[in-house]
C-alpha cells in the first residue's frame, strides 16, 4: 500500500522526464534587421546555432538540420495567359489568400531523404509543401496548376528557393546554414526557423525574427505613397510630364 503514492508519482512525472531528455536547439541569425537603402544589392544571412543534447552525450546516428526563411504572407492573384487569334490574353485566374512573399529552406542532406511526407507537409517543409491556401470555386487539378505555375514563377525570380546542401553540421553540435535574400524582396517581418530531424521526424524547432525595412530616401517615398497618396500620385504624374517636356524638348534642339 505504501508503493501506490510513488507509483502515482512516478507515472505523473515520467512525460516531464521524457520531455526533459529531448534534445534542444539554440539559434542565432547574422542580422536580425535588414535595411533597404538605394544601394540595397541583397544580403546574405547566416543562419547558426548548437544542438543540445541531454547530458552533452551526442548520439552516434547525427540528426539533421533544415532551415527555413519565410516573408509576410500576402493574397494575390494569379492569372493564364494564352494566345487566342495571335494576341496573348488572360484566360484564367485563380486567387491565393495567403501565399509568402519569400521562401528559402536550405538543408543539411536533400529533405526528401530527411521527413517523411506528413511531417513536412505540417512543417511546410519544401516548396512541394507550402499551403498558399487558394480560394474557392476552381477545380482540385485547375489550383495543382495554377500553384504549381506560381511556385515557378516565384523560383524564376529567385524569391523561392531550396538548397539541399546548404547547411553544415559540425561534430554532430554545431550548424550553420546560408540563405540569400535578395534584393527585390517586400519589407515587413519575416520568420527564421530551424528544425531538428531524425528518422523521419521534427524533433526540435526554434523560431528567430528577421525585420525587413527601408531606411533613408527610400523610407521617405514609401511613407509618402501611404499617408499622402494623392499627394504622390499628383507629384508623380507631375514629374513624368515634366521629364517628357525636357526629353522631347532635348531631341528637338537636337
Amino acid at each position: 500500500m505504501r508503493r501506490g503514492p510513488a507509483r502515482l508519482l512516478l507515472i505523473v512525472a515520467l512525460p516531464f522526464a521524457l520531455g526533459a531528455a529531448k534534445p534542444r536547439l539554440v539559434p542565432d541569425v547574422s542580422e536580425n534587421r535588414i535595411e533597404i537603402q538605394y544601394s540595397f544589392t541583397g544580403a546574405d544571412l547566416l543562419l547558426f546555432g548548437a544542438i543540445l543534447y541531454p547530458g552533452g552525450r551526442v548520439p552516434t546516428e547525427q540528426a539533421d538540420i533544415a532551415v527555413v526563411v519565410k516573408g509576410p504572407l500576402q493574397p494575390l492573384v494569379v492569372r493564364e495567359k494564352k494566345k487566342v487569334a495571335g494576341i496573348w490574353m488572360n484566360v484564367e485566374s485563380t486567387r491565393f489568400r495567403s501565399a509568402p512573399s519569400f521562401y528559402a529552406v536550405a538543408s543539411s542532406r536533400p529533405l526528401g531523404q530527411l521527413v517523411d511526407e506528413r511531417a513536412a507537409a505540417i512543417y511546410e517543409l519544401g516548396l512541394q509543401n507550402l499551403q498558399l491556401s487558394p480560394g474557392p470555386g476552381q477545380p482540385a487539378d485547375v489550383q495543382r496548376r495554377f500553384e504549381a505555375g506560381f511556385v515557378d514563377l516565384m523560383q524564376r525570380r529567385h524569391v523561392y528557393v531550396e538548397d539541399p546542401h546548404g547547411v553544415q553540421i559540425t561534430d554532430g553540435v554545431l550548424y550553420r546554414g546560408r540563405v540569400t535574400i535578395p534584393a527585390q524582396v517586400p519589407v515587413g517581418n519575416y520568420t527564421a526557423e530551424t528544425f531538428l530531424i531524425k528518422d523521419g521526424r521534427v524533433i526540435a524547432g526554434a523560431v528567430r525574427d528577421i525585420r525587413i525595412e527601408k531606411r533613408g530616401f527610400e523610407r521617405f517615398v514609401a511613407k509618402a505613397a501611404v499617408r499622402w497618396s494623392l499627394v504622390y500620385g499628383l507629384v508623380a504624374v507631375a514629374l513624368s510630364l515634366l521629364f517628357g517636356w525636357g526629353a522631347a524638348v532635348f531631341f528637338r534642339r537636337g
